[in-house]
Order: structure tokens, then sequence, then C-alpha cells
């Protein structure tokens, strides 16, 4: 079993967006908000940049592997690109690899926090659930991103910036603090997504993530709309 440590923002972003006991999915574009995650992660460990901020065309800057299966996967894909790409090319490419979600939850199981199981819907139809077993990590993260979003703390480390814009994309800071206490905090919140509480030294960092999180966000979206 994989000791828990520092967890990545796909795998934080995945436990805030399950529920606990039945461990299902909260989000109904879960793939996009882990896609969205890992190219945030990429962007910070300075793995990709983002040239060209109205093509948004991402370029590898370093291939060297993280030790961690879902990111590196996601860089080999990219490694294997015939050319360069934008962000929501992708994100796409990204949230389009197969059973992504349960890639990541069975990453978490390694990590001794989630337990993998099966229920019925309906009585006929099985589905893969992963309940959480260790709630500690969890709840770490909810305290972080509460700290973050309900003071009014003037820096605020780029990792977590990035997590709050994800889970505020995804509806998922509702989901853990109820919508009516999220939407008292509105201007926080836009404070934190457009990066005005992080250092200089990571502005230019957390403007390629945010373009990151907003084609994680609208892609959904777009996709939603196009298939009604």
């Amino acid at each position: 079993m994989i000791r828990p440590k520092r967890l990545y923002l796909y795998e934080e972003v995945l436990l805030l967006a399950l529920r606990n006991e039945k461990g299902t999915i909260a989000s109904g574009f879960a793939e996009y908000a882990v896609a969205g995650a890992v190219l945030a992660e990429l962007l910070l460990e300075g793995r990709i940049a983002v040239e060209d901020a109205k093509k948004q065309l991402v370029t590898l800057r370093n291939l060297q592997p993280i030790d961690d299966p879902i990111v590196d996967e996601c860089m080999r894909r990219m490694a294997a690109g015939r050319k360069r790409a934008s962000l929501k090319t992708w994100l796409g490419r990204l949230a389009g690899i197969k059973d992504l979600r349960h890639k990541v939850a069975r990453r978490l199981c390694d990590r001794g926090i989630l337990r993998a199981d099966e229920d019925k819907v309906l009585l006929l139809f099985t589905r893969r659930v992963y309940p959480e077993i260790n709630p500690a990590p969890e709840r770490e993260i909810v305290e972080r991103v509460r700290a973050a979003v309900f003071t009014d703390e003037p820096r605020l480390e780029p990792r977590t910036v990035v997590l709050i814009s994800l889970a505020h994309g995804a509806d998922l800071l509702g989901e853990n603090f109820g919508r009516r206490t999220v939407r008292s905090r509105k201007k926080r919140i836009e404070q934190i997504v457009n990066g005005e509480l992080t250092g200089k030294a990571t502005k230019e960092v957390i403007a390629a993530c945010q373009a990151a999180v907003t084609v994680a966000v609208m892609v959904p979206v777009i996709v939603a709309a196009t298939s009604n």
C-alpha cells in the first residue's frame, strides 16, 4: 500500500467530488476537472508552458517523469503528439483517457484513502464505487480550502489557488460547503480565481493554470449544450 504523502491536484479534486459514504462522483464532468488538474500540475512543475496567449499553445519543457502514474501517462501522451496543440485540445484528449476517473480512484485506493467496491443500481446494473476509508486527507483539503475562502488571508500558495479555481468551476465548493454559504463569499472567491492573492513570482504560472481551469470548466458546458 502506498502511504499517503502529498496528494496531487487531480487526487484532491476527485476527493472533493466523491460522496464519501456512497463513493460516487458528485460532478458529472469529473474527467474534465481531473484533466484540468493534471495540466495545472504540469504547469506548476515546469513540465509544460503555455505560449501565445490567444491560441494557448502548449510547449513541452521537461519530459522527466515525476514518478506518478497518472501525470506521467498524460505527459507521455503529450510527448507523443505530432505537433503542438492548445490547452483546449489537450484537455479533451486527457479527459478522454479510458476510465480516467477510475484510474484516479484506484490510485487513491493504493494510498489507503478509498476502497474499491461495487453496488447495484435499480437492482440491475453494477457500478464501481469508492467509499472513503481514511477521511484525514480529505479533511485536510477541506480545511485548507475553508481557510482560504472563509478568511481574508492576503496571500495564498499557488496550489491552493488552482485547487479552489477547479473546485469552483466544477461546483464542488457548493457541494462541500453549501451553496448559500459559498455565495456569501463570492467576492473572495473571485479574488482567488482571478489570481489576485498570489505572489508576483508565481503570477505567470497561475495565469497559465487559470487558462487550463477555464477550459476545464467551459468544455463540459459546450459538450452538454451540443448534445441536447
